[in-house]
C-alpha cells in the first residue's frame, strides 16, 4: 500500500500540485471557526458571527461552480490567483472594520465567499494528465479524499494556535495569507499552466446538463446532510454523557475511519464499472451510518462512529472518478466544483435540520437523522440506475481535436481533461 502512494508521490508535480491545493483550501475550512472567535473577540453575538458565517458558506457555495466553469473557459492561473487575492481581501476587510460597519462584514463576507478558488476541482482536473496512468489516478482521488479529512482535522487547530500566538485578528490575516501562497504554488506549476479544457458546447446548464451530474449531486447532497447532522448530533450526544470532550472523540473516530477506508480503497485497482461500486459503497455507507441511532456508551459509540467513516472517502474517490466520465465535455473543473458545492450546501442543511430533531427525540433521534441521509442517497442512485450508464465513448478522431498533451488517453478517462 504505501510503495503504491510512494510511486505516486513520487510522480513529477504530484506532490506539489496535492500540498499546494490542501494548503491554498485552508482558509476555506477555516473561515467558519476563524469568523466566529474574530466577531466574538470584537464583542460580537453568536448570531451575528454566525450570520457572517452563514453568508460566507452560502456565497461559497455558489462562488465554486462559477468560477470551476470560468476555470474550464480560461484556464487554472487566469482565475484561480486572482480568485484566491480577492478572497483574501475580503477576509482582510473583515479583520479591518471588525464590527464598526456591519454592512461591510457583510459584504467582505461576501467577496470573500464567492471567489474562495476551486482548488479542489482543479487538481481533479489535472491529475489525470499528471499521473498518466488510470490506476494512480484512482489512487490519486482516494489520496486526496483522505487528505480533505487531515485538513479538517488540522484547520482548526492552526486557528486556535494562531489565535494563542497572535490575536483572533491576526489568525484571521494569516489563514488566508497562506492561502494565497498556496494557490500560487498551484497555478505556477507547469501542469496548471498548461492545461486546458477540451472545446465545450456553449449551453448555460454547463455541467449539469448531464443526467448522470444530476444524480450524483443529488446522491451526495444526502450524504452532505449525513455527515452534518453527526457533527450536531455528536455534540447532543456529548452534553447528554457529561463530557465536552466526547464529541471531539466521536467525530476524530469518524475522521480516522475514513481515512483507513480511503487508504486501503486507493491502494488497489478494483474491478467492474465505477457506477456499480459507486452504488455498493454508498449502500456501505448508509448501513454504516443506520447503528448510530442506538447511541450506546462511548465506548462502543466511538467504535460505531470509526466504523460508520471507513466507506466515506472511498465512495468520495469513486464518485470523483464517475464525476469525470460523466461530466459534459469541457466542463470538468465546473462539474468537481459542483459536487463538492453540492456535499457542503448538505452538510449546512443537516447541521439546520437535526437541530429540531435533537429538541424533540434526543440524540438518538438526531443520529437517525444521519442513517436517513444515508438511506436517502442509495435510494436517489438506486432509482436512477439508467442515468448512470456507461458513458459514450469518443472516437479517435475526437480525441485528437482535444488538447492532450499526454498523448494517448488512459482507459476510463477523457483525453480533454488532461494537461
Amino acid at each position: 500500500m504505501a510503495a503504491g502512494y510512494g510511486e505516486l508521490l513520487r510522480t513529477r508535480h504530484a506532490t506539489r500540485l496535492l500540498v499546494g491545493t490542501l494548503v491554498g483550501r485552508l482558509p476555506n475550512t477555516t473561515a467558519p471557526l476563524a469568523v466566529v472567535l474574530f466577531i466574538r473577540a470584537e464583542g460580537g453575538s453568536y448570531a451575528l458571527a454566525g450570520a457572517l458565517a452563514a453568508v460566507y458558506g452560502v456565497c461559497n457555495a455558489i462562488g465554486q461552480p462559477l468560477l470551476g466553469r470560468a476555470v474550464d473557459l480560461y484556464g487554472q492561473p487566469r482565475v484561480m490567483l486572482p480568485a484566491a487575492v480577492l478572497s483574501a481581501l475580503g477576509m482582510a476587510l473583515l479583520a479591518a472594520v471588525g464590527l464598526d460597519a456591519p454592512w461591510l462584514a457583510y459584504l467582505a463576507m461576501v467577496i470573500a465567499g464567492l471567489f474562495t478558488p476551486p482548488l479542489e476541482g482543479g487538481l481533479r482536473a489535472l491529475w489525470p494528465g499528471v499521473l498518466r496512468r488510470e490506476d494512480r489516478v484512482h489512487a490519486a482521488y482516494a489520496l486526496d479524499a483522505v487528505a480533505q479529512e487531515v485538513l479538517f482535522a488540522v484547520g482548526p487547530l492552526l486557528v486556535t494556535l494562531s489565535v494563542a500566538a497572535w490575536s483572533e485578528r491576526i489568525a484571521v490575516l494569516v489563514i488566508n495569507l497562506i492561502g494565497v501562497l498556496g494557490a500560487l504554488s498551484v497555478v505556477v506549476s507547469k501542469p496548471s499552466r498548461q492545461w486546458r479544457s477540451a472545446p465545450r458546447e456553449a449551453h448555460w446548464l454547463g455541467a449539469l446538463r448531464s443526467s448522470g451530474m444530476l444524480v450524483l449531486i443529488g446522491s451526495f447532497f444526502f450524504v452532505g446532510l449525513a455527515l452534518g447532522s453527526i457533527a450536531v448530533a455528536a455534540v447532543a450526544y456529548s452534553d447528554e454523557r457529561g463530557g465536552s470532550m466526547i464529541s471531539s472523540y466521536l467525530l476524530s473516530a469518524l475522521g480516522v475511519g475514513a481515512l483507513v477506508g480511503g487508504l486501503v480503497y486507493g491502494a488497489r485497482e478494483w474491478p467492474g464499472r465505477p457506477e456499480s461500486r459507486l452504488r455498493l459503497l454508498v449502500a456501505l455507507l448508509a448501513v454504516g451510518y443506520l447503528p448510530l441511532m442506538l447511541a450506546p456508551g462511548v465506548v462502543a459509540m466511538t467504535a460505531l462512529a470509526g466504523l460508520s467513516g471507513v466507506f466515506l472517502a472511498p465512495a468520495l474517490a469513486c464518485a470523483f472518478v464517475v464525476v469525470d466520465r460523466h461530466a459534459p465535455k469541457g466542463t470538468v473543473t465546473e462539474a468537481f466544483s459542483w459536487l463538492v458545492t453540492t456535499f457542503g450546501v448538505g452538510a449546512a442543511v443537516g447541521s439546520s435540520v437535526v437541530g429540531p430533531v435533537l429538541e424533540f427525540g434526543g440524540p438518538a433521534a438526531g443520529f437517525a437523522v444521519a442513517g436517513a441521509g444515508g438511506v436517502a442517497a442509495l435510494l436517489v442512485l438506486l432509482s436512477t440506475k439508467r442515468f448512470l450508464g456507461d458513458p459514450v465513448r469518443r472516437t479517435e478522431s475526437a480525441r485528437s481535436a482535444e488538447n492532450d498533451r499526454n498523448g494517448a488517453a488512459e482507459p476510463g478517462f477523457r483525453a480533454g481533461h488532461q494537461a
